[in-house]
């Protein structure tokens, strides 16, 4: 199959960046679409030119790191899937794809289709772990869980942090994210000790990242590529709020 790509194209953050197109021909139909820009990237270099930057890492849908925007949609027309699992025969043969970086004052293009998410690290290191004794470790069983909690907590922790949330809200929100991190800890008898702290802090440094706020439009459960519920945004405004009750008391 052959493709017309429009591409973002940015040096830096600071530098103006513009949509440069490309055609590619010949094209396997079962490629991923991580393995076409691949392919456009080898072109460029055997012609001189520079490759296209993006992120990528794992290949596989777990590790968040291959977001893009693509024809307007965050990791593109599948539902629940991340770009590298994104392939060309979910696309026409002559189509034109347009491919750009995520969006949002908080994530700055570090160049091309990068951008910088380091502000969802600091969110996670601001509360998002347990504290524990080290050494051995315990048995699983030692702290009993239901078999709903457990499950609930997973759904939670399954999101990958790859930023389609907050690509995807006008507002620029990370509440889903930032909320699935707190449920999954809050949900479990390990993060009760906690869980005021870690709420308070958490949202505190999400706001201090310039994130926008929630307005409830959803877009980002419908974007997001593990399916992660707005119920989790719903349980992270309890949590605020009942920390908030007991900080005054």
């Amino acid at each position: 199959m052959d493709l017309h790509l429009k591409i973002w194209r940015q040096k830096d953050k600071k530098s103006k960046g513009k949509l440069v197109g490309y055609d590619l021909k010949g094209l396997n139909p079962h490629m991923s679409f991580l393995e076409m820009l691949d392919t456009l990237n080898e072109k460029l270099i055997t012609e001189g030119d520079e490759p296209v930057e993006f992120d990528h890492d794992c290949r596989e849908g777990i590790c968040g790191q291959c977001g893009m925007m693509i024809n307007g949609i965050a990791h593109g027309p599948l539902k629940n899937t991340t770009t590298c699992q994104l392939h060309l025969r979910s696309f026409k043969d002559g189509e034109t794809i347009l491919i750009e970086p995520f969006r949002a004052d908080a994530f700055p293009v570090k160049k091309d289709l990068k951008v910088d998410r380091s502000a969802f690290d600091r969110i996670i290191s601001s509360g998002g772990f347990v504290s524990v004794n080290t050494g051995q470790a315990p048995d699983a069983t030692a702290i009993p869980v239901t078999h709903q909690v457990a499950e609930e907590a997973f759904d939670s922790a399954a999101c990958i942090g790859c930023g389609a949330c907050v690509a995807t809200c006008k507002n620029g929100s990370a509440a889903l994210f930032t909320s699935a991190k707190i449920t999954h800890m809050a949900l479990l008898p390990q993060g009760k000790e906690e869980r005021s702290k870690r709420v308070l802090d958490m949202v505190s440094q999400m706001d201090a990242e310039l994130f926008g706020h929630c307005s409830n439009t959803e877009a980002c459960e419908v974007e997001c590529p593990q399916g992660i519920s707005v119920l989790n945004i719903a349980r992270m405004n309890f949590e605020y709020n009942r920390a908030l009750f007991f900080q005054k008391k």
